[in-house]
């Protein structure tokens, strides 16, 4: 008996260290998302007002990032790179939760239903996984970006409309209803649209790091994170530019400049040649990274630690 008891223990544990480890809880990645998203928020805002003005200021108010930097600091001091700061610090929290909570789900629902006998999501669904997850966090990141913008592009007393988010949300809605305060949904799903290139990438760097370099988790995460949000940005700039320029367009329908997404990709070839589309980017890129890294890896942590 003593025996039989002895070897029903060791195929216990055998069975216990063969297993497979189980998976996350669902609603994990949507609690950890929001760490990320108070990283991100911090690190990357001041980088995000400059971006942002150069995006949108009219031809000839700065001669380039230095210049936007120097007289934001000028004439508004350290303020001023935070201006708009409140929307993304609440946005970038839902946001990221949405984005990194349903790229959580996303890659275990393919997982699941495509690839339910490999041992690990292949590339094409991360892909997958990352369209999702851009798609859908749109609908939440469409109002908080165009409240941020607006709030970035008030220079001083002549160009201030708005007092804060709240009253852009307020008369946004009062002039044009919910319509005015999703007037970039479009723009945003087709910027988003990018995230294959992100998540993929992603991915990619994660394997290479794990198959070629003793670095920690945190480590592979903090580099994949940084590395793979500058491939979103090289390939996704060109259509935030676009989208930059409807969120601060006039929100009234019939005194709209840029009624549809091409009209406003026409309007920045017509006036700024095609390097238009390539404004600002410079400040974006230095964010990219160290935003991002920081973010991820904050993402990846709590994921580890709560699961």
């Amino acid at each position: 008996m003593l025996t039989i008891a002895v070897v029903d223990e060791e195929d216990q544990i055998l069975d216990m260290r063969n297993s497979e480890p189980s998976p996350p809880p669902r609603y994990l990645g949507f609690v950890a998302g929001m760490f990320s998203g108070v990283t991100k928020n911090a690190v990357g805002h001041p980088f995000d007002t400059v971006k942002v003005r150069l995006q949108t200021a009219p031809e000839g108010r700065f001669k380039g990032p230095m210049d936007c930097v120097l007289q934001t600091f000028r004439n508004e001091g350290l303020k001023g790179f935070y201006k708009g700061f409140t929307p993304p610090l609440v946005g970038w929290v839902l946001m990221d939760s949405v984005m990194l909570g349903s790229l959580h789900l996303y890659r275990r629902l393919v997982k699941e239903n495509f690839y339910p006998e490999e041992k690990k999501l292949p590339l094409l669904g991360h892909v997958i996984a990352g369209l999702g997850s851009g798609w859908t966090v749109s609908f939440v990141a469409a109002p908080i970006e165009q409240f941020k913008a607006r709030l970035q592009v008030q220079y001083d007393a002549k160009t201030k409309l708005y007092t804060g988010p709240v009253d852009v949300a307020r008369k946004l809605y009062q002039t044009c209803g919910i319509r005015g305060i999703y007037s970039g949904l479009l723009a945003t799903m087709i910027f988003r649209t990018n995230f294959i290139f992100w998540w993929g990438s992603y991915e990619l760097f994660t394997r290479y790091f794990e198959d070629n370099t003793k670095l920690s988790k945190p480590s592979i995460n903090f580099w994949s994170g940084g590395l793979s949000a500058t491939v979103f940005w090289i390939f996704a700039y060109p259509v935030d530019v676009v989208k930059q320029v409807i969120m601060t367009d006039n929100p009234k329908r019939s005194e709209k400049k840029f009624p549809r997404w091409i009209d406003a990709a026409k309007y920045i070839k017509d006036t700024r040649g095609w390097g238009g589309f390539m404004r600002g980017f410079g400040p974006s890129i230095l964010r990219s990274f160290p935003a991002n890294a920081a973010a991820l890896a904050a993402f990846e942590a709590v994921m580890r630690v709560l699961h």
